[in-house]
């Protein structure tokens, strides 16, 4: 299996960037198309109810996706460190730790929902229209989580490991055969929801396969390490992944963050405009993948480079990368906000017919809803950097900022003040004033630091 020589330490930070970030991104996005095309499928094969019924059970796929980015973004920093002062037993032994503890946390979840799809879809919100559709999406979708946990922890690793490209090859692996299966199950078997579900559930469980089997047998410095069953082993085993949790917790927030964004959405969207206005949320949140999936390979594509460096010691390529990641965020935001604000038609038409009453609500909110975008993934590579030198405590406070403390309110309070336009600004609300505490944060840091060398 072929792997790819890279050396964190001396390569130019700019050229290190370039190959982890073009593969991670291709990789991620290619996801994110999945998740699209399948939408796709579901408007033209099942109608708007479908996409409500799927956009429902969505939070559910981000908490999970949450606590594995959280073990996998924690576990990839301790094992970046480990490497970079030569502990490879350590680093191998922590990503052993990882793979089985999301394993372990999946599993009685997703036995339990399995059991109860109506209850659960009871506390997903589901109304009592979109109710059957939700519980058949959720009893094909719910195996999927483990899946999408195995994804999320091994694709740090094997990036990590020096295979960026085979990291890439995961995800697109997991999208040729969700999209292809998808396609067959919905159209030719007319299979409905339960199609889509076992597609995506098929395609997740090939991607992690692919990345277990990679760790397992061909990795270069973080093959598994077996874990000592004894209790001793045990105890520093729950100790380890307390340590990786915290670091990577900022990771669990900022995906709960897209989780809460689409279950108070779904829910305000209910109120102010009913099942239309969710239809018309859950096609705009098919997109927000893209968007998270820019800000996320952005981020992640840093976090070797900078744990790396930053465990040697080396402040300038640190720094360095970060001014390459900030730069490369606010280019990206850009871009995708033009889209948005330009093309609504178009983006909302690949879905269902613009004459939809749902898709006319969509086009109408889009342009509202993109202004959130700049801000959305430059404050996701902010947290990013913070966790990949392990200062845990602003990581957290900045995802609880954009996450709840201000996104709730703002959903709640902007449609009271300004109507229905306050629903599709409430996340570019949250967004800014979380990107305003960052500056607050960086102006406080470079004032203590611009006075500790005059004193010296």
């Amino acid at each position: 299996m072929k792997r790819d020589a890279i050396d964190l330490g001396t390569v130019k930070v700019f050229t290190l960037f370039k190959k982890y970030f073009i593969p991670t991104l291709f990789g991620m996005l290619s996801m994110s198309a999945v998740t699209a095309i399948d939408g796709i499928f579901v408007g033209h094969g099942i109608g708007s109810d479908g996409i409500a019924a799927i956009n429902i059970c969505i939070p559910l796929l981000m908490l999970f996706t949450g606590v594995g980015l959280m073990v996998g973004a924690g576990s990839s920093v301790v094992a970046s460190i480990q490497l970079s002062r030569g502990k490879s037993k350590a680093a191998r032994i922590n990503v052993a730790q990882a793979i089985l503890f999301v394993t372990v946390v999946a599993f009685i979840p997703s036995v339990l929902m399995m059991a109860y799809p109506s209850a659960t879809a009871r506390l997903l919100g589901a109304s009592e229209h979109l109710a059957p559709l939700v519980r058949e999406y959720l009893l094909w979708f719910v195996p999927s989580l483990m899946f999408q946990m195995w994804c999320s922890v091994c694709l740090f690793i094997i990036r990590l490991d020096g295979a960026p490209r085979l990291a890439m090859m995961c995800n697109v692996a997991a999208a040729l055969i969700s999209v292809l299966l998808g396609w067959l199950f919905i159209f030719p078997l007319g299979w409905g929801l339960m199609g889509a579900a076992f597609a995506a559930t098929i395609g997740l469980f090939a991607g992690g396969l692919i990345g277990l089997v990679y760790l397992f047998r061909f990795a270069r410095k973080l093959r598994f390490y077996p874990v000592k069953w004894i209790v001793k082993s045990m105890r520093l085993s729950f100790r380890n992944l307390g340590y990786q949790c915290r670091i990577g917790s900022s990771a669990l927030l900022t995906e709960a963050t897209l989780a809460t964004l689409m279950f108070v959405g779904n829910q305000v969207f209910m109120k102010y405009l009913g099942d239309n206005g969710v239809g018309a949320f859950g096609i705009v949140c098919y997109y927000i993948p893209f968007v998270f999936m820019v800000g996320n390979a952005i981020a992640q594509s840093a976090q070797p480079i900078i744990s790396y460096n930053f465990g040697l010691g080396y402040r300038s390529r640190v720094v360095a990368t970060e001014r390459i990641v900030l730069l490369t965020s606010v280019v990206s935001g850009g871009i995708i906000m033009a889209a948005f604000t330009l093309f609504p038609h178009i983006l909302v038409g690949l879905f269902i017919s613009p004459d939809n009453p749902a898709a006319r609500i969509a086009i109408a909110g889009y342009p509202y809803f993109s202004a959130a975008f700049i801000f959305f993934i430059l404050n996701l590579t902010v947290i990013g950097y913070y966790q990949s030198v392990e200062r845990v405590k602003p990581a957290t406070f900045l995802a609880l900022l954009r996450g709840f403390i201000f996104l709730i309110p703002s959903f709640i309070l902007l449609p009271q003040a300004i109507g229905t336009k306050g629903i599709w600004l409430a996340l570019c609300l949250s967004e800014m004033l979380t990107t305003l505490v960052i500056v607050v944060i960086y102006s406080r840091t470079t004032r203590k630091v611009c006075l500790q060398q005059r004193t010296e």
